[in-house]
């Protein structure tokens, strides 16, 4: 509570002003970016992730472009992300022939 009577304080102050519609207190936890972020920390939203396991399998670099685009917004969750997406990565390539192969769908699941 101190906290938030600090920082309404400082909005006045400033004479700057919240809308009390748009406005939610003493949550326990709200998402934000993709993310749920609590007392325990940054937590990767389950709707969000739902998205990610339902993605059907690429069939063009484009399509693997996309899918990076949208798995890539966790990659601070994923450990290692950028190893286990390499084998995508690489069909992305200009040069590279594009065959999908038992690595790439290991890597995609």
């Amino acid at each position: 509570m101190d906290h938030l009577r600090i920082v309404l304080q400082v909005l006045k102050d400033q004479q700057l002003f919240a809308k009390f519609s748009k406005c939610e207190f003493l949550l326990r936890s709200i998402a934000f970016l993709r993310h749920i972020v609590s007392s325990k920390g940054i937590e990767v939203d389950p709707k969000k992730m739902d998205v990610v396991e339902s993605w059907p399998r690429p069939l063009t670099p484009s399509d693997i472009r996309s899918f990076l685009g949208l798995s890539g917004c966790y990659r601070r969750s994923v450990d290692v992300f950028s190893s286990i997406a390499s084998p995508l990565t690489s069909l992305t390539q200009k040069k590279a022939k594009f065959e999908w192969s038992e690595t790439c769908e290991k890597s995609f699941q």
